[in-house]
């Protein structure tokens, strides 16, 4: 479930433009191979839809997004997105340049900016719940490093597909100003817009972390890029894995259920940020990532907690549901030639949510014993005994605390990184 600073920080708007300048432009070849075999996901930001709320609104402008890649390479691919749009999306430009300076900075790297194309059109439009996946843009990106993605709405646009807890600063200014190195913002945003996927030419592959707000980095600093995901990649860096990292995290996410917020309750409000769930999303999420051959699993414990104070009792469910659940993940990264690996679910005894119970805690324990032991999981990341208090295992370490018992600090993220073991990513 996001924290309150992740719903605070979604109140924030952006100012509306008018003009509306030609839908076409001229198309700008890239330089690149033909050969798509070795693409792999270097980030990705999870979609959903918006709740029944005033979206934040374009019409000429610009939105710059930062991006913080795991994999480096000599070309990339963006994939941008209109899943949850009621109605086509005119994108009038898209470019990409290496990202200048670190923080909550924008500008680029002189010589860097290149102007992106779909099917060598500069200008497209992208049909309602459709992805869009760009031509090869030839533009050297070192592991590790930051781009900056900048996407020009030409019209009025409502932003209704989003990753809506980025921990980035994104930005958006008035005109076209895609290519500009700096610019100057009229709203600052903490969302990925119709942003959803950026890919490296690269002969290693990818590991999709599927997961909730703790793997979406709740309570991790924003432009710090903390979330334990990007540790693990600065690891397997540091290790010289030839390997790209996708986040699919998203905060509030469930293994077996949607959204489903009572009517007249405050989550109404927020409710629909927490995306499909697991079950739900996994082709979309997982399976469709560019060169994806492992995936790692941590969820549960808002399937755990969501009954009864964010979603109706009535979706209460059972340790044997959430094993069955995760049973199907299983299932379907084998069908699709994945190596499935489970993470332990942690603690959260005492948190400010009102997840915990006596029965909860009693169906965390099953259902960890099963992933640990259970056989079926190719690999197991022990998160529980690694972020256990050790004076009382059913608490979060206070060394790893956020303060809400339940999301990890920093530290937290980085204990969480160091406690996969790298042999399950070999």
């Amino acid at each position: 479930m996001p924290t309150r600073r992740e719903l605070l920080a979604l109140t924030s708007g952006a100012a509306a433009g008018l003009a509306l300048p030609n839908e076409t432009q001229a198309a700008e070849t890239q330089a690149a191979s033909k050969d798509d075999s070795h693409w792999v996901a270097t980030w990705a930001a999870a979609p959903t839809t918006i709740p029944p709320t005033t979206p934040t609104v374009l019409a000429n402008q610009t939105v710059r997004h930062v991006v913080h890649c795991s994999a480096g390479g000599d070309e990339i691919r963006v994939r941008v997105t209109n899943e949850f749009g009621s109605g086509p999306l005119r994108i009038g430009a898209v470019r990409v340049a290496l990202r200048s300076g670190t923080g909550a900075s924008t500008a680029t790297v002189p010589g860097t900016d290149r102007r992106v194309t779909f099917s060598n059109h500069a200008a497209v439009t992208i049909p309602a719940g459709s992805p869009l996946v760009s031509d090869p843009v030839r533009l050297r990106v070192p592991p590790g490093g930051d781009l900056a993605v900048s996407l020009y709405l030409p019209a009025r646009t409502p932003a209704t597909t989003l990753a809506a807890f980025a921990f980035q600063d994104n930005v958006i200014a008035d005109g076209d100003v895609t290519a500009a190195r700096t610019v100057t913002p009229v709203a600052t945003i903490g969302q990925y817009l119709f942003l959803s996927g950026v890919s490296v030419r690269d002969r290693g592959a990818a590991v999709v972390t599927l997961g909730d707000s703790i793997t979406n980095g709740a309570n991790t600093p924003n432009n710090l890029n903390h979330r334990w995901p990007d540790l693990l990649a600065a690891r397997l860096r540091a290790a010289g894995a030839d390997l790209g990292i996708a986040n699919v995290g998203i905060s509030g996410n469930r293994l077996l259920h949607d959204p489903n917020p009572a009517p007249g309750s405050d989550a109404e409000g927020f409710a629909a940020y927490f995306g499909h769930s697991g079950l739900r999303r996994f082709d979309r999420d997982v399976v469709a990532q560019p060169g994806a051959r492992f995936v790692i699993v941590l969820l549960g414990v808002n399937d755990l907690g969501h009954p009864g104070t964010v979603a109706p009792a009535s979706e209460t469910v059972s340790a044997d549901d959430l094993i069955a659940g995760h049973r199907q993940l299983i299932a379907r990264a084998h069908a699709a030639g994945l190596v499935a690996i489970g993470g332990t679910v942690l603690p959260f005894k005492g948190d400010t949510l009102g997840f915990f119970t006596e029965a909860n805690e009693r169906k965390r324990d099953v259902l960890n014993r099963w992933i640990r032991a259970g056989g079926e999981y190719d690999g197991v990341i022990d998160f529980d005994r690694a972020m256990g208090d050790p004076a009382d295992p059913l608490r979060l370490n206070p060394a790893y605390d956020s303060g809400d018992h339940l999301h990890p600090n920093d530290a937290g993220m980085a204990a969480m990184a160091e406690a996969v073991p790298l042999r399950l990513l070999k």
